[in-house]
């Protein structure tokens, strides 16, 4: 267990990488963004001062808070699940309403086409398992297809690089904790929001909105060897009920079973991040557990395919998870299930896959992501073709795929004794120089990057899963998600054409799982570094009239924060 009290311990390293290779650049900005508001450039700097070596009098509120919760089980500054008596009742994903913010685009052209759920004949030609309950006219929120048909329209306006910023699990709720925390006040109590980035930016026109996140089915057998979808669950069906989950998120109706899936009367599918997923990059609903795999079991292409396809675009991925989780696996690969792993990084980078055997997908061009260090014997769910070793990307393929054997990637991985920032700035510019593509393969144990803490630190307290303890060497080899977006940018920049780009915040969804709002709020605000270099790069290139720039997330979690004061108390180093 993390004692809450900081002697030398990773943060050193962090502050003295930082020191060396990379100024911090992330500054507080005020104010609430309007739909097509341009203004000053956005955030230029993150306060350090939660990251400088501490002695040992220092202590960590926020994680002093996490502690009390998770080792006295009762609620401290807030509960998880619908039972306000617990600290934590639900550890998994809800039925929430989640925000999307956009740059560079709008959501105009939403408003005036109105919410798929105000009208009956549009949601049954989305969804034909969607009922009455889904239905409401005053509809203000919209629905996880329209992000997909966003980025469609941007192309047809002629825009040319698209980048999507994916916060995992990240709800409005998980979002308000972390600005609370940042900016050690309550500054916000609906809407939009202020104190992260991604909601104070104005350096271009800017927009905000709420998306429903149902999944057309809760789950379906299949067969990885085949690529078949045996049968489709229906005990659950697709909607939005604002009725008993609430118009907004600031206005849910707390305690309800409604959004984890329980109240039998409105039984709506709780969605999963591959559903989730493949709504946001291919624009169909459709079974937990499905990657870019429609309900009657016939792939569809995803938005980044149909670019590299039809118009020439580079493509990139980005996680601090392993690289062929769900979410970044929707962003180009096919599966009936998303825990076949290594056929899903097969398509990634371009081998032959049990859902493209005989003729592989050409791979993208960028892959950076964590699953490094892991190891299988066996893994039954990913059929028959599984390899011994890592689960996630194979070491024989990667093998294959790495230029020096004759494949297609510059190949860059987790080396022990050597900075993981500096290997992969390297590997990327390397890359870029000589129009190849790149592949980067990190992590610690579990497969993802180290989690940061809400101070800035890599020590991590108890939560329902315990507490992941990392080495100096666990933080000073991996990259972070903002060196990996910097790294993906310095070559997909070398497009001629245009590109697209993913950028997955995995580590929220974690945290949260986890019940660990410490882990949550270090998940957001690294997030948030990484949508800072994007708003960077995009100004330093003059690139605002053809980029569009999209943060949402795939699905909420359940959050209550009972006690928001206490928070901006942590976040001001106050103890309680």
């Amino acid at each position: 267990m993390r004692p809450c009290q900081a002697g030398f311990d990773s943060r050193f390293f962090v502050a003295f990488r930082w020191s060396i290779w990379l100024p911090v650049t992330i500054v507080l900005f005020s104010g609430l963004a309007s739909a097509e508001e341009p203004g000053p450039v956005g955030p230029a700097k993150r306060d350090v001062a939660r990251v400088q070596p501490t002695d040992a009098k220092h202590s960590d509120p926020m994680c002093e808070l996490q502690t009390r919760s998770s080792e006295g089980r009762v609620p401290v500054y807030g509960h998880w699940g619908v039972d306000a008596s617990k600290y934590s009742s639900w550890t998994d994903h809800s039925n929430r309403l989640v925000p999307v913010y956009t740059f560079g685009v709008t959501l105009s052209d939403l408003r005036e086409r109105g919410s798929v759920y105000a009208d009956a004949d549009r949601l049954n030609t989305l969804d034909p398992t969607s009922d009455d309950s889904s239905v409401n006219p005053t509809a203000m929120y919209y629905d996880q297809v329209d992000v997909y048909q966003l980025q469609q329209a941007a192309i047809d306006a002629g825009y040319s690089n698209i980048i999507l910023i994916l916060f995992d699990g990240m709800d409005w709720q998980t979002s308000r904790a972390a600005a609370i925390y940042k900016t050690g006040r309550i500054a916000y109590e609906s809407g939009r929001g202020t104190g992260l980035a991604f909601q104070d930016d104005r350096r271009t026109q800017t927009d905000f909105g709420l998306l429903g996140t149902s999944a057309a089915a809760e789950s379906a057998t299949t067969d990885v060897d085949a690529q078949r979808v045996i049968s489709v669950s229906e005990k659950m069906h697709f909607g939005y009920d604002a009725r008993l989950g609430g118009r907004t998120p600031w206005n849910e109706h707390n305690g309800s079973g409604y959004l984890i899936g329980a109240d039998l009367s409105r039984p709506h599918t709780v969605t999963d991040s591959a559903a989730s997923a493949t709504t946001l990059c291919s624009g169909i609903k459709t079974y937990n557990g499905a990657i870019n795999v429609a309900l009657d079991g016939s792939q569809v292409v995803p938005i980044a395919r149909q670019l590299q396809r039809d118009q020439d675009f580079m493509v990139g991925v980005v996680t601090s998870v392993p690289v062929s989780h769900a979410t970044s696996a929707a962003a180009y690969a096919n599966n009936v299930s998303r825990k076949d792993y290594q056929d899903l990084s097969r398509d990634l980078i371009g081998l032959p896959s049990a859902a493209h055997r005989s003729e592989p997908l050409p791979g993208v061009d960028v892959l950076l992501g964590g699953g490094w260090g892991e190891h299988r014997d066996q893994d039954e769910k990913q059929g028959m073709n599984f390899l011994q070793g890592n689960p996630y990307l194979h070491e024989d393929d990667i093998r294959v795929a790495d230029l020096r054997n004759g494949g297609r990637y510059r190949v860059v991985q987790r080396t022990p004794g050597k900075p993981g920032r500096k290997l992969l700035r390297q590997a990327a510019q390397a890359a870029a120089d000589n129009q190849e593509r790149l592949l980067g393969f990190f992590g610690t144990t579990g497969g993802h990057l180290p989690y940061a803490t809400a101070d800035g630190g890599y020590d991590p307290t108890t939560d329902v899963n315990g507490a992941e303890q990392y080495t100096e060497s666990d933080v000073m080899e991996n990259p972070t998600l903002a060196d990996m977006t910097e790294a993906a940018l310095l070559v997909l920049e070398q497009s001629i054409d245009g590109f697209w780009l993913m950028i997955e915040a995995g580590d929220v969804d974690w945290a949260n799982h986890a019940n660990n709002l410490d882990n949550s709020i270090g998940a957001v605000l690294s997030g948030e570094a990484a949508f800072v270099k994007v708003m960077d790069w995009v100004d330093e290139n003059n690139a605002w009239d053809h980029t569009a720039v999209i943060v949402t997330a795939d699905h909420g979690h359940y959050l209550v924060i009972d006690r928001p004061e206490i928070i901006a108390a942590a976040g001001r180093g106050e103890r309680q």
